[in-house]
């Protein structure tokens, strides 16, 4: 699943944007818009070829006009589709042949396109919404590194676990720069259901990789901090999951999260999830 936008962005040189020997990957990849313009105009390219192909022997199609690009071309999307109206039909040996051959390939077309989109619409996708800032805020007298993130379904996801990591930036004994992923262990890292909000919860103690950093420390460093959540989402059977990237820049010191929480007279649990990003100032008696 590709980060969000504010996730680490990476280039690489020596490699294509598209790898057109992988063309499943490509299309799978693909958005939506870019999905259907590329079937569309994969379909056109097809039936214009083919209609050159029928206008190289004229008189191979009944009831077309002599030289007709337009009679040639509709007559090769009836016969690609194998609708076939009637009006028109090949009537030569060199017609027939052509039309064979483009019904072959119209029907490899249409079974890739309807496969294509079938796995498109059936890939599981995760519904979990994340805060747009990570706060640093005292938890039990520690400072602690906190992120909220809401299931934005109204099902509920089970067996539901969580991963936190930080890239940050070293020089070794030999003066060689390079950056480090080291994972950030969680006070929790996995919930048996996940139905409303949790907040995932990193303490920076003296084992942290973050102990001594304030928020100038990590922009100078720039820190990036990557978040993976996956779970079990029950009517759909299947594994989601989805990633973050929150840069030095959104991370807030001295803040914590509003209840976004709470009982009515039926106690009934309610989140609102519009407050999942709302901050307050930190309780300096805490």
């Amino acid at each position: 699943m590709p980060l969000r936008p504010n996730a680490y962005t990476m280039a690489k040189k020596g490699i294509a944007r598209f790898d057109w020997r992988d063309p499943y990957h490509v299309l799978i990849t693909l958005g939506w818009p870019s999905f259907f313009l590329t079937f569309i105009l994969t379909d056109l390219a097809i039936n214009v070829l083919f209609a050159g192909f029928y206008l190289l022997q004229p008189g191979d199609i009944a009831n077309a006009k002599p030289g007709s690009f337009a009679d040639a071309f509709f007559f090769s999307m009836e016969t690609l589709a194998t609708v076939g109206y009637g009006l028109m039909a090949p009537v030569t040996t060199y017609g027939h042949v052509v039309s064979v051959i483009e019904i072959l390939v119209g029907l490899c077309f249409t079974a890739i396109a309807t496969g294509l989109t079938f796995v498109r619409f059936s890939k599981a996708k995760a519904k979990i919404m994340n805060a747009q800032k990570a706060v640093v805020a005292r938890h039990h007298g520690h400072p602690t590194l906190m992120i909220r993130i809401a299931n934005g379904r109204n099902s509920m996801l089970t067996d539901v676990r969580a991963r936190l990591a930080v890239l940050l930036s070293e020089i070794t004994p030999e003066g060689v720069f390079f950056r480090r992923i080291h994972d950030l262990p969680l006070q929790r890292d996995w919930l048996p259901i996940f139905g409303l909000t949790w907040t995932l919860m990193h303490r920076i103690d003296e084992s942290s990789p973050l102990h001594g950093m304030d928020h100038g420390a990590m922009v100078a460093g720039d820190v990036r901090f990557f978040l993976n959540v996956d779970g079990q989402d029950y009517p759909l059977s299947a594994r989601v999951q989805d990633t973050w990237g929150y840069p030095a820049s959104e991370i807030v010191f001295g803040m914590r999260y509003a209840d976004a929480v709470s009982q009515d007279a039926a106690r009934r649990t309610t989140a609102d999830l519009t407050r999942l990003s709302l901050l307050e100032p930190e309780d300096d008696s805490a």
